[in-house]
């Protein structure tokens, strides 16, 4: 049996890995408590880790006994046994902030789908593999963020049971997933994938050849307004929920979604070019919005 690092090495080692691969979201977290950002940043590198099992390097090894392996891995950290480094960490946050293991299983079968799935026909159908993947990472967070609805109760309905923003949580993760489908579209085509719904290429008579070719016209421009504006819908919900989030909590959570959401802005400066250039927000413009985002932690 291996000996595996300490909880501050493995946390430690969850901060070296969000800081390299989501340098956003990594900005965001360093807004948070000093207790809350460390297991914030375990639940990422398990995140990252999923999601690589299907999108990194080794991913043509990856079979479904792969992630049948990896679930059982999962069973054992919310049992209190890591199997790896970075496992130690996760085991530390679920005990200090204990979670449901559901959203954590959804994820891997998010990731289920993209080992037979390249195409959807549908939103209803995307929706479902965003939720998985993606929307799944903000019912993980809620317990460590914490809610608060001091705020937006009246003070005669105190005794009330509290509100849990679990749809607005969703929207969030819903939004950045949509974002980062926009954003990579390119990437994805060279990969042979399309995660656009394709009843919506129809609708604006954009063919798939079209797409993995990176043609940019008149159709593609109104495609990708198509997509923004559904992708700032979850934004726009999401943002509804952020007052029920602990004070804490609030400003980096307003931080992040601004940052994510400022990447449709530059799709949109681009002229929709994702084919050719890969949209995001740099770093002088993102701490530009921390102020904005701290006044929508107080009085929104």
């Amino acid at each position: 049996m291996k000996t595996l690092v300490s909880v501050d090495e493995s946390y430690k080692l969850c901060r070296q890995l969000i800081a390299k691969y989501s340098a956003t979201f990594y900005l965001s977290t360093l807004l948070l408590s000093k207790e809350k950002r460390p297991a914030v940043w375990a639940i990422y590198a398990w995140c990252r880790r999923t999601d690589e099992l299907v999108d990194g390097p080794a991913s043509a090894l990856t079979t479904p006994e792969t992630l049948d392996q990896w679930e059982q891995q999962l069973e054992s950290i919310f049992a209190g046994h890591p199997v790896e480094n970075y496992d130690v960490a996760l085991v530390d946050t679920v005990q200090r902030f204990p979670m449901d293991i559901q959203p954590f299983r959804d994820m891997i079968a998010g990731q289920r789908m993209d080992l037979y799935r390249s195409r959807y026909e549908t939103f209803e159908e995307l929706y479902l593999y965003c939720y998985r993947v993606a929307g799944t990472v903000g019912l993980m967070s809620t317990a460590i963020m914490g809610l608060d609805n001091t705020s937006t109760t009246a003070p005669w309905n105190r005794e009330q049971p509290s509100y849990i923003p679990t749809q607005e949580e969703i929207a969030l993760g819903i939004a950045k997933q949509l974002t980062n489908i926009l954003r990579d579209v390119g990437e994805d085509a060279r990969r042979g994938r399309i995660y656009l719904p394709l009843e919506d290429l129809a609708r604006f008579n954009y063919t798939e050849q079209d797409l993995l070719k990176g043609v940019i016209d008149d159709r593609w421009r109104s495609l990708m307004r198509f997509q923004i504006a559904r992708a700032e819908q979850f934004y726009r919900k999401a943002e509804r929920g952020i007052a029920y989030l602990s004070p804490d909590a609030r400003l980096p959570v307003w931080a992040a979604l601004m940052h994510y959401s400022g990447i449709l802005n530059v799709i949109e400066r681009n002229d929709y070019d994702v084919f050719n250039q890969r949209a995001y927000v740099p770093q002088w413009r993102k701490l530009s919005t921390l102020p904005v985002a701290w006044m929508r932690s107080q009085v929104l």
